[in-house]
């Protein structure tokens, strides 16, 4: 379980094809207190650490993982947006995010406003109907509020604090985006059907 709040930036150094996909990601962590089998989302993807070092973790990540997230377009000098699991006891800064993917959405226009960035994306459309103004979404695993949505655009505001401490300053048009939707969202529109049908 996560926040949604990145709390370093890591950067890819190693990715080896050995059945799955093994990425070592270098990270300001101290890797010391990082037990093997921890989960770390890595651009809002949780994986588990299979190896250590003084200043980096590797990760398996499956096929299934790969074909599901942006993760199969991960190279060597990419950078990451990271997050430690969430303790008992953390502050919940943004909203609960599970670390389990449910698509990819793509950025369509980036536009500056003032200091901040605004950011237009356009979701599958199966998971568009769970974006709703105001609401929630992690993006990358950047827990973010929605400002606008139409059909399966949405938009979202980055002020300068939130473009420094993430990969969010590096945003530009095209690129794929990892999509977790509010798990409230999915309920919220679950019972909906329920009460329909």
């Amino acid at each position: 379980m996560f926040t949604g709040i990145i709390t370093d930036i890591g950067t890819i150094t190693a990715l080896t094809q050995e059945g799955d996909l093994r990425v070592r990601i270098q990270t300001t962590y101290d890797t010391g207190r990082i037990d093997m089998g921890a989960s770390i989302a890595s651009d809002g993807v949780c994986l588990t650490v299979v190896d250590l070092g003084t200043d980096w973790y590797e990760v398996q990540v499956s096929a299934e993982t790969v074909s599901k997230t942006s993760l199969g377009r991960w190279a060597v000098g990419k950078r990451v947006n990271l997050e430690r699991a969430l303790r008992v006891g953390d502050e919940l800064g943004g909203h609960i995010v599970s670390g389990h993917v449910d698509g990819v959405a793509q950025v369509v226009s980036v536009t500056q406003e003032g200091d901040s960035t605004r950011v237009l994306l356009n979701a599958p459309a199966d998971l568009a109907r769970f974006i709703a103004p105001k609401g929630s979404v992690a993006l990358n695993g950047t827990s973010l509020t929605v400002n606008e949505v139409d059909g399966t655009h949405f938009g979202i505001n980055f002020i300068p604090h939130t473009k420094d401490v993430t990969t969010w300053g590096d945003v530009a048009v095209g690129d794929d985006v990892n999509l977790e939707i509010d798990t409230l969202a999915r309920y919220v529109a679950r019972l909906a059907e329920m009460q329909g049908s």
